[in-house]
């Protein structure tokens, strides 16, 4: 059951960070209004995502976990990230 809850959020994870590009893309062309600091921030919010992420997969292998719990820990700063940037990104501005 493990894998198969892994399977389904990295699944979300990746659909979400699909909408986000759309999203951006669409900002970064003038079709939707977007923030002056996107850019920046679309590079900067991955390395930390990435950095947290390795950090809490180095903490679940030192402890002895298995491969799905280390990955599980090392999926969820990512998917924090995208989820939160869907969720902001998709907002109708006014």
């Amino acid at each position: 059951m493990t894998f198969w809850k892994l399977q389904m959020r990295t699944a979300q994870m990746m659909l979400e960070a699909q909408t986000v590009m759309s999203l951006r893309l669409m900002g970064m062309a003038g079709i939707l209004p977007a923030d002056p600091g996107e850019n920046a921030r679309m590079v900067t919010e991955k390395q930390t995502a990435f950095a947290q992420a390795g950090l809490a997969a180095m903490g679940a292998m030192m402890a002895g976990r298995s491969p799905t719990v280390i990955y599980g820990h090392a999926l969820t700063p990512i998917g924090r990230t995208t989820r939160a940037n869907s969720l902001r990104l998709g907002k109708a501005k006014r």
